[in-house]
Parts: structure tokens; C-alpha cells; sequence
């Protein structure tokens, strides 16, 4: 009986594995119809017993088998200190160990809800896996990371749905979708075999509405703007936070990568915290170096860290808005942070132990109070932007509260992940953010995809991983506010009530 648990767990795990590859960077999303339906099957059969001693374990070993194939990029990171090489091994296993309890609670609570209807307990199973989701991305600090509906992030039909649901609902509808075989499996009755074949509609019929919503935003007419966005992607060593990198240089590479006109109107987008060893009121020292270079035709946002003395000094990652003098005129702290990352929890416990976090040298960063529209009128220069820092392009519903902006301006250091998946997967999620806001996204990146992405997901412009250069965004179609960015994550309530009341309608049914 141990050797049969043994080579069930064991496939639970390789379940779980497959299904990555429908992520990005490889998106084969089909294989989710195979590995979702037979988990839902390996379920369903295990229910039908009287007893089942492993209704936790199910779905824990599924999520594991998930994660550590998903996510084993995340070890990168303690490979830039010593210090930390030690918890590479811990990060590997750990990390996925925890992220599985998720998918433990899931297959707890669809064994515990008494339901013998078939497609009842379908939909059990679809809104259980999507509320785990949503807690996971919402919990503590939230890593929503890698939600199944990722696996659409190439079809961009499909994906027009977002600005009216968002991802949450979405990801409820996608396990509905690939779980969908399994009733061919366990089912002959029509009636189910017809909610089946309903399901695995559902797709192209978002498919079909979708290319509408995009032809109708390529018809709208180009609007040229009066000033130019020049973004950077550049490929500046990590390692530039552990050694003493040249600040001087690094401002010079940056500064001949974007290649300033005298004569043009431009806004220059760096990447988040790409001077090493220079705080927000620091810059001004290298005004020398933007004397011949800028006018008062430029503006400059950059990432650069912030060190504030009040009682005791306080550092936050923030992205400044400089002019040509390198006066500054405003800037942002970033909200979410890093666990680990950007701040250590429990910092006075782990810090006597010799633990730090990783990009900060001297301390955690302390989080900014909340995001504000960053409004820019200088010279001429009249816009309305959006700021996200690295990891705050993840959350769904929860960036904005305002959305009258023009631009969500998204900075990054990807290469904390390597020459891995980690940016692919992170580039993904501001295709996402990007149809549900109705928003164009400007995304300028060091080692990873910077990019222009406009309201419907499509990439207009982009510098490929590992490449330096910039790309330029001069002209934009206005596109209409977005049911989801008006509702937010209320609609995923609306869509948990749509199940739960499928769930007792099945029931009914004999």
C-alpha cells in the first residue's frame, strides 16, 4: 500500500511539473487539458471512497511538483553573495514546499464538501483552485506569481476578456476549461457531456469577441504626441550592487545609450536602481556630465534609491522624475516590496544570524504610504503617469485606484533571475495589466524585455533580453476605460457567486 502511495504521489508531482510547461516562456497550453483533467479524474475517483487518508497531500504534491519547476529561478538570486549561497538549496525546496500548501487547503476543502454530482463537483473544484489562488495573491505580502491563466499569455484574443473580468475570474474560468475533458472520462450522460462541449466553447467565443476589441482599436486613429518617450534597456552587471561599480561610468553607458537630440521634446525612462552606490539627492553631483547632453527639452525618470534621516535613516526604492538640471520634481516610493528581496521579515531576529536583503547592503527598505498619480507639468511637458517598480506589476486590481492617467511607466532589475525563465514570466504579467488597466504600459528593464505595450496586450516595440539600445513611443490611439479598471476585483466576487450558484443548480439536477 506505501509503494502504491508512493508512485501516486509521485505522479501527482509529474502532474504538476508538466503543467508548467504551458507558462511562459514556452506556453504549450494545450498540455493543461491533459494534466488538469486527469488530476480532476485522480480526485474525482478518490472521493467515490469512503475514505481517503491523503486529502491534503493530493494537492500538495500537485503544487509542489508546480512550483519547483517554475519557480527554481527564484535561487538565483542568493547566488550573487556568499552570504547567501547557503539557502540555495532551501530556496529550491522550500519556496515550492510553502507555495503547495495552497494547492493542499484546495483538494482538502473539494474532499470535506459532500458533492457526488459530476459536474458539481467541477465546479467546486474550479472556484476552490481559483479562491486559493486569489488568497495566495493577496495574503501577507501576495505573490500571485504564475496563476494557471498565464497560460494564455500568447493569445491575445482570448485575453480581451481580461478588461472586464481580470485575471482573478479569468483563472476561474481557465481550470473550468482545462478540467472540461475529464467529464468524456467520467461521464456518458448527455446533459454532462453538453456542459463539457459548453466549456470548451467558452474560449472561442473569447477568441472570436476579442479580435473584434482589437480591430476595433487598430481602426482608431494614431494621436502624435508633442514629446517623444525614449525608452532604455540596458544590460549593466548585477553585480554592480556587491562590488564598487563606477557610478561615473555607469551614467556615461546610459547616457550614450540614449542618445540625446538637443532639438526633440523627450522623456527618458530608465531602469529601477541603475546607479550603484548614488541616493535621489545625490544625482545632482553628476550634473557635469548632462550639461552638454540635456536641455530644457528633457526630462528624466530613473530608478534611484532614497535616504531619508528622521530619528533614523530610512531607504526606499523609488522612480525620480529630474529635469535637465537634475533638479528633481518629483518621485514615487515604491509600495510592495520584496519579502527578502527589498526587506527581511522578522529583521531583528534573522539579522543577528547574519541574514540582510538582497539589493540593499545597509538595511531593509521601508515602503512607500501609497501610490499616487505622478503628474508632470514642466516645460511643456503635460502627462499623467502610473508608477510600478519591478515587482508591483504582478498585482491584478490592485495598482490604481484612480485611473485617470495616460501611462503606466513600469521600471525593473530582472537580473536578479538570470538567463532563466524569471523575466519571461515576469514580462507577461504587464501584458495583463496592460488589457485589464485599457492602458499603455512602458516598461524599461536592465537584464530583461524592455518594452511598449499597448491597451490590448500587443508588444508595438521591444529590446529582446540581453540586449542594450532604447526604443522610442512617439505617438498613441485613446483607448476607453476598462469595466475591470473601474470595478477592480469586485468582478471576481461577481464570477465566485456565478459558480456557487451553478454548484447548487447541478446538484439539483438528477
Amino acid at each position: 500500500m506505501k509503494k502504491k502511495n508512493y508512485l501516486e504521489f509521485l505522479f501527482l508531482i509529474l502532474l504538476g511539473a508538466l503543467s508548467s510547461l504551458s507558462l511562459p516562456p514556452y506556453n504549450f497550453f494545450i498540455i493543461n487539458f491533459i494534466t488538469f483533467s486527469l488530476f480532476f479524474v485522480y480526485l474525482f475517483k478518490k472521493k467515490e471512497l469512503i475514505n481517503s487518508n491523503n486529502k491534503f497531500l493530493y494537492g500538495w504534491f500537485f503544487g509542489f511538483g508546480y512550483f519547483l519547476s517554475n519557480l527554481y529561478w527564484i535561487s538565483f538570486s542568493l547566488t550573487f553573495d556568499e552570504n547567501f549561497k547557503f539557502l540555495i538549496p532551501f530556496a529550491l525546496i522550500l519556496i515550492p514546499a510553502f507555495l503547495a500548501i495552497f494547492y493542499g487547503v484546495v483538494t482538502y476543502c473539494f474532499f470535506l464538501i459532500k458533492n457526488k454530482k459530476l459536474i458539481s463537483n467541477l465546479f467546486l473544484f474550479s472556484v476552490l483552485f481559483g479562491f486559493i489562488e486569489f488568497i495566495r495573491g493577496n495574503i501577507l505580502t501576495g505573490f500571485p506569481w504564475n496563476l494557471i491563466a498565464y497560460s494564455f499569455s500568447n493569445n491575445l484574443e482570448v485575453l480581451q476578456i481580461l478588461s472586464f473580468i481580470g485575471t482573478y475570474s479569468f483563472n476561474i474560468l481557465c481550470i473550468s476549461l482545462f478540467t472540461a475533458p475529464s467529464i468524456y472520462i467520467l461521464s456518458k450522460n448527455r446533459k454532462d457531456i453538453f456542459v463539457s462541449i459548453f466549456l470548451l466553447i467558452i474560449p472561442i467565443i473569447f477568441y472570436i469577441t476579442g479580435s473584434f476589441k482589437i480591430k476595433s482599436f487598430q481602426s482608431l486613429n494614431l494621436v502624435k504626441n508633442d514629446y517623444v518617450i525614449r525608452v532604455l534597456g540596458s544590460k549593466i552587471d548585477i553585480d554592480r550592487f556587491y562590488e564598487n561599480t563606477d557610478a561615473l561610468k555607469v551614467i556615461k553607458e546610459l547616457i550614450t545609450i540614449s542618445k540625446p537630440d538637443l532639438g526633440t521634446k523627450t522623456i527618458f525612462l530608465w531602469p529601477e536602481g541603475i546607479i550603484p552606490n548614488v541616493h535621489q539627492s545625490d544625482l545632482h553631483e553628476f550634473k557635469f556630465l548632462f550639461d552638454e547632453k540635456f536641455n530644457k527639452n528633457h526630462l528624466l525618470f530613473l530608478g534611484i534609491n532614497i535616504n531619508e534621516n528622521d530619528n533614523r535613516d530610512e531607504y526606499y526604492n523609488s522612480l525620480s522624475i529630474y529635469n535637465h538640471k537634475l533638479n528633481l520634481i518629483d518621485s514615487y516610493k515604491k509600495v510592495n516590496l520584496v519579502p527578502f528581496g527589498e526587506f527581511l521579515p522578522f529583521e531583528n531576529f534573522l539579522g543577528r544570524i547574519g541574514l540582510k536583503s538582497l539589493t540593499n547592503n545597509y538595511q531593509s527598505f521601508s515602503a512607500g504610504k501609497n501610490r499616487e498619480i505622478i503628474k508632470i507639468n514642466d516645460n511643456d511637458f503635460n502627462l499623467k503617469v502610473l508608477p510600478l517598480i519591478c515587482y508591483e506589476i504582478i498585482y491584478s486590481g490592485k495598482i490604481f485606484d484612480n485611473h485617470n492617467f495616460d501611462y503606466i511607466f513600469n521600471i525593473s532589475e530582472d537580473g536578479w533571475f538570470g538567463n532563466s525563465i524569471g523575466p519571461h514570466q515576469h514580462f507577461a504579467h504587464s501584458i495583463f495589466r496592460a488589457i485589464e488597466s485599457g492602458k499603455y504600459i512602458i516598461r524599461s528593464a536592465n537584464n530583461g524585455v524592455t518594452a511598449i505595450i499597448n491597451p490590448t496586450g500587443l508588444v508595438e516595440k521591444k529590446l529582446p533580453l540581453g540586449k542594450s539600445g532604447y526604443i522610442d513611443f512617439s505617438e498613441k490611439r485613446v483607448f476607453n476605460t476598462t469595466l475591470f479598471s473601474q470595478h477592480g476585483n469586485k468582478m471576481f466576487f461577481i464570477i465566485i457567486l456565478l459558480y456557487i450558484f451553478l454548484i447548487f443548480s447541478f446538484n439539483r439536477i438528477s
